[in-house]
C-alpha cells in the first residue's frame, strides 16, 4: 500500500513539473514579459534595503530586492492589488496600487520606524540579515521556509545552509550533531548554539554537549554564522554560531493551531498566540510531540514557551521569556553490529535495550533590556539563567572475540554467536548517568554608531559574566531498568567565565567596510570529586579537588567590498577557540592536564552576485588551520567513555555554494512560482602533521566524520490556487568513522567506511485562504533509501525508513 502511494505520488510530481510550465507559457514567453510595478525600496533614514520581501497579496506574484534595493513585478492584470512589503529589521506594511491599461506603476516604498521590538540579541545586526554588508558566509532561513520544508527533524532546516553537516542520531532530531566545514560532528562540540541569544548547552565552557536541542516547529527563524563575525560570542568560535529564534509578541492578535500525525504514532500539535495589551505584549506556544515507533525511537516532548515584551517607555522596552522543556524517549548508546546490518534490514530497527531511558528537564527564564540613550547609542542587556536535568538508564552489555556470555547475562542475545564478536550479551544490570547543570549569565552591550573624518563607523563593546556547576552521579543497578543501585561516582564541577569584547565596523566608502574585532576569555573552573572507584580498592568517598584558570585573547578581521549593486565580495581571518571540558583537563584522580584549548586560524573569501534578476550565487572559500584539534573519545563519539585528547595539527579546507534560480521569472509564469535552489559543500579535512595511532602514522588521514561532498537541492513550486510542493534532495559523500581511515568494517559496526548516501523529502501543501487553513502530506525518505547514518555511539545507526505524515493549520 505504502509503495502505492509513493508511486502515484512521484508520478503526480512529475506531472506537475511537467504540466505546469507548459501552462504558464500559454500567457507570454520570457520575451513578452510586461513590466507592470517597478521601484525601490529603502529605510527611514534613506538606506536602500536589498532582499525585502514584495509580495502582491492573493497571487503568486512577488520578488525580493536587488542588492540596490530595486524590484520589478511582471504580469499583473488591470486591477486594484494590494502590496505587502518586508525585510527583517523593519516594521511590514502594505500599499495599494491601481493598475490600469498596464501602465507602469513606479514606486518608491520607504519603511516606517521599527516600532517597539523585543530587545534581544542577534547574532547578525538585524538590518545587516539581508547578508548585503555582513562580512562573512552567513545563512538565515526564514519562518516561511521551515513551514515548507514541514520537519519531522530540525536537522532538516539545518541542511538548507551550505558548510553544515548534520549527522542523525535518531532520526528525530532531539539530540542534535552538528559539523561545521568539516568537524567532527559529535554533540555540537564545535558549534556554539543559541536561542534568541542564550546559550543551550548542558554547560557552555566546561560541558558544551547538545543533550538538549530546541524543537524546530516552535521556531521563527534560524541565523547560521560561519565567518569573522563570530568574534562577539563565546566560548565556541571554532565552526560558527547558529541562533534560534522564537517568535516576538505581535501587535495584533494573532494564532495558529497546527497539528500532524503519521505512522509509528507519531503526533504532533502546536499552539500558538500573540497579542499586544497596551503597553504589554504576549507570545505563548505549547507544544506536544509524542511516536510510539519511528524507526527504533520511542518518545514523548512536553514544550511550552512564553515571551513579554513590557514598553517601558520612549527610550526602553524590557523582554521577559520563559520555558519549559520535558521529554521522556527511549534513546540509547547501543546500535546493531555489522552482522545484523549485512542481514539486508531485518534487524534494522531493533529496540537491542528496551528498557534504556533518558528523561531530559529544562527550565529557562531571560530578560533582555534595550536603553537608548538617543539614535546612536544603545545599551543592551540580556540575563538568564537555566537548569537542565538529564537522567540516562542504559543497560550494561558485552561484546568479545571469543562470544563468552558474561556471569549476570539475561539470556538475551543479538547478532551471530558463530562469528568471532559478532554476538551482544545484554547483561542484568544498569548504569545510571545522572546529571544536573545550572547556568547563569548576564551581558551587558553598548552599540554606538558615530563618524570619524565624516567615516561612519558602528562600534560594539560588551562584556559577559557566566557561572556553571554541574552536578553528576552514576547509579550501578543490579538488573536492567532499575533506577536505583549502588552509588559509584559523584562530584560537582563548578566554572566562573568572564569574556570582554570590541568591535568596530567602519565604511570606508560607499562600496567598502572594514570589521576589526576582539575578544578576551577567562575561566576558572573547579572540580570536585567526592566518590569514586579506585584500582584495587573499590569505591570510596574521597576529597579530590583541583582547579585551573584559561586566558586567551581571539582577535577577528573581515570586509565587505561592493564594487558593483550586483556583487558583492567579503572575506576576514579569527583565531578560533574553544576551551577544554572540565573533566578532560582534570583526571579522575584531581590531577591537572595539560589539555590545551583547541585552536585554529580561520580564513575565508567569498562572494555573493545576482547577476540576472532570476538568479542569485554564493560561493566561498574556507581554511581552518588547527595548531590543536580536540579529538573526543567520549562514548558519545564512540570512544572508550572518557576524556578527550590532544589530536595535533589539521587542516580543513574547501569549498561551500549556493544557488537560486527564479524559474518562475526566467519562463515568464504568470499564476505559478517555481525556484529552484542547491548548496554544495566540497571539503577536505585531514590530519596535517606526523601522529601515530597503533604504530600507524595518520599525517594526511582524513578526520572522521568529515565527508568530502554533501549536497541540499530542492525545487518549490507555489500556485495561485493554493497548491504548493516541495521536493528536496540530501547527498552526502562516503566519510570515515575512525582516524585511522578503516575502510573494512569492524565486527562490532563502530569503524569502517560509512558509504554515500541520497534521500529524497517532498511536501504537498493545500490552501484555503477563505478558511485561514492549509493542508500538507509529507514524505520523509521517499525512496525508502536504506543507509548508515552514523557508526555511533556504539554501533550502526540507520536512517529512518519511509514515513508519511498528514497536518492541518488554522491559523486566526
Amino acid at each position: 500500500m505504502i509503495k502505492l502511494i509513493t508511486n502515484c505520488l512521484m508520478i503526480w510530481v512529475l506531472s506537475l513539473v511537467l504540466i505546469y510550465p507548459s501552462y504558464a507559457i500559454n500567457g507570454e514567453n520570457k520575451e513578452g514579459k510586461s513590466l507592470i510595478v517597478s521601484g525601490q525600496v529603502k529605510s527611514p533614514e534613506g538606506e536602500i534595503i536589498p532582499f525585502a520581501n514584495i509580495l502582491v497579496l492573493g497571487t503568486v506574484k512577488g520578488t525580493y530586492t536587488n542588492l540596490d534595493g530595486t524590484f520589478q513585478i511582471y504580469d499583473l492584470e488591470d486591477g486594484e492589488y494590494t502590496i505587502k512589503v518586508s525585510a527583517v529589521g523593519y516594521k511590514s506594511f502594505t500599499k495599494t496600487i491601481q493598475i490600469i491599461n498596464g501602465i507602469v506603476r513606479e514606486l518608491d516604498l520607504v519603511f516606517e520606524e521599527t516600532g517597539v521590538e523585543m530587545p534581544q540579541i542577534t547574532i547578525i545586526a538585524s538590518k545587516d540579515r539581508v547578508f548585503s554588508r555582513v562580512p562573512g558566509s552567513v545563512t538565515y532561513i526564514d519562518a516561511k521556509e521551515i513551514q515548507t520544508i514541514n520537519p519531522l527533524s530540525g536537522n532538516e532546516v539545518l541542511r538548507r545552509s551550505p558548510g553544515v553537516h548534520v549527522v542523525d542520531e535518531e532520526g528525530l532530531g532531539m539530540r542534535v550533531n552538528i559539523g561545521i566545514r568539516g568537524l567532527d560532528p559529535d554533540r555540537s562540540r564545535s558549534v556554539l548554539v543559541l536561542e534568541d541569544g542564550v546559550p543551550v548547552a548542558l554547560s557552555p565552557y566546561g560541558e558544551p554537549e547538545m543533550y538538549y536541542t530546541p524543537v524546530m516547529d516552535r521556531m521563527a527563524g534560524v541565523e547560521i554564522l560561519k565567518g569573522s563575525g563570530q568574534i562577539l560570542f563565546g566560548p565556541q568560535t571554532i565552526g560558527g554560531v547558529i541562533n534560534y529564534i522564537t517568535a516576538n509578541p505581535p501587535q495584533d492578535e494573532e494564532g495558529s493551531i497546527y497539528i500532524q500525525g503519521g505512522q509509528g504514532g507519531f503526533f504532533s500539535g502546536l499552539v500558538n498566540y500573540g497579542n499586544t495589551f497596551g503597553n504589554t505584549g504576549i507570545q505563548t506556544s505549547l507544544l506536544r510531540k509524542k511516536a510510539d515507533n519511528i524507526g527504533p525511537t520511542e518518545f514523548d516532548i512536553t514544550d511550552f514557551n512564553t515571551k513579554f515584551l513590557f514598553n517601558i517607555n520612549e527610550n526602553s522596552e524590557l523582554g521577559m521569556k520563559l520555558g519549559i522543556y520535558n521529554e521522556s524517549s527511549n534513546s540509547t548508546y547501543i546500535g546493531i553490529n555489522q552482522v545484523m546490518f549485512d542481514r539486508g534490514g531485518a534487524d534494522d530497527f531493533l529496540r537491542l535495550a528496551p528498557d534504556d531511558r533518558l528523561d531530559v528537564r529544562r527550565y529557562s527564564l531571560s530578560f533582555n533590556h534595550q536603553y537608548r540613550f538617543n539614535k546612536n547609542v544603545r545599551l543592551k542587556t540580556i540575563a538568564y539563567g537555566y537548569t537542565t536535568t538529564r537522567n540516562w538508564n542504559r543497560q550494561d552489555f558485552t561484546i568479545n572475540n571469543s562470544n563468552t556470555p558474561p556471569s549476570n547475562w539475561t539470556g538475551i542475545v543479538w547478532g551471530d554467536v558463530e562469528i568471532p564478536g559478532g554476538a551482544i550479551y545484554m547483561r542484568n544490570s544498569t548504569g545510571n548517568r545522572n546529571r544536573q547543570f545550572e547556568v547563569a549569565g548576564i551581558e551587558p552591550r553598548l552599540e554606538v554608531d558615530y563618524k570619524v573624518f565624516d567615516l561612519k563607523n558602528e562600534l560594539i563593546v560588551g562584556t559577559r559574566y557566566l557561572y556553571e556547576r554541574a552536578f553528576e552521579q552514576r547509579v550501578d543497578g543490579t538488573r536492567a531498568g532499575v533506577k536505583s543501585g549502588n552509588l559509584v561516582e559523584d562530584e560537582v564541577r563548578t566554572g566562573y567565565a568572564l569574556a570582554a569584547y570590541i568591535q568596530n565596523k567602519v565604511n570606508l566608502s560607499p562600496k567598502l567596510d572594514l570589521n576589526m574585532g576582539l575578544r578576551f576569555e577567562n575561566f576558572d573552573y573547579e572540580r570536585d570529586i567526592r566518590r569514586r572507584s579506585f584500582p584495587g580498592l573499590g569505591v570510596r568517598d574521597t576529597v579530590l579537588v583541583a582547579g585551573n584558570v584559561i586566558n586567551e585573547i581571539i582577535p577577528g578581521f573581515g570586509f565587505n567590498y561592493r564594487p558593483a549593486q550586483t556583487l558583492n565580495v567579503f572575506g576576514g581571518i579569527h583565531k578560533g577557540y574553544a576551551p577544554p571540558r572540565t573533566k578532560d583537563a582534570i583526571t579522575s584522580l584531581g590531577d591537572v592536564l595539560d589539555l590545551e584549548a583547541e585552536k585554529s586560524v580561520n580564513y575565508e573569501l567569498g562572494l555573493r552576485t545576482e547577476p540576472l534578476k532570476w538568479l542569485f550565487l554564493e560561493a566561498t572559500g574556507f581554511v581552518m588551520n588547527f595548531s590543536n584539534q580536540i579529538i573526543p573519545v567520549s562514548e558519545s563519539s564512540g570512544g572508550v567513555g572518557f576524556g578527550l585528547v590532544n589530536g595535533g595539527a589539521t587542516l580543513n579546507r574547501g569549498v561551500e555554494t549556493a544557488l537560486v534560480m527564479d524559474l518562475s521569472n526566467l519562463f515568464g509564469f504568470s499564476k505559478t512560482r517555481l525556484i529552484y535552489d542547491i548548496n554544495a559543500t566540497f571539503l577536505k579535512a585531514t590530519f596535517s602533521e606526523d601522529r601515530f595511532q597503533n604504530g600507524v602514522n595518520i599525517n594526511g588521514n582524513k578526520t572522521p566524520y568529515a565527508p568530502d561532498w554533501f549536497i541540499n537541492s530542492a525545487l518549490t513550486l507555489e500556485t495561485e490556487s493554493g497548491l504548493g510542493l516541495r521536493l528536496v534532495g540530501n547527498f552526502v559523500g562516503s566519510q570515515f568513522g575512525d582516524e585511522l581511515n578503516t575502510i573494512q568494517p569492524s565486527v562490532d559496526g563502530r569503524i569502517g567506511i560509512i558509504p554515500s548516501y541520497k534521500v529524497f523529502d517532498a511536501v504537498i501543501s493545500y490552501q484555503i485562504k477563505n478558511w485561514n487553513s492549509k493542508f500538507n502530506l509529507s514524505v520523509k525518505n521517499l525512496t525508502d533509501e536504506r543507509y548508515i547514518a552514523s557508526r555511533r555511539p556504539q554501533g550502526i545507526r540507520v536512517g529512518i525508513p519511509r514515513l508519511i505524515t498528514v497536518g492541518y493549520q488554522f491559523t486566526f
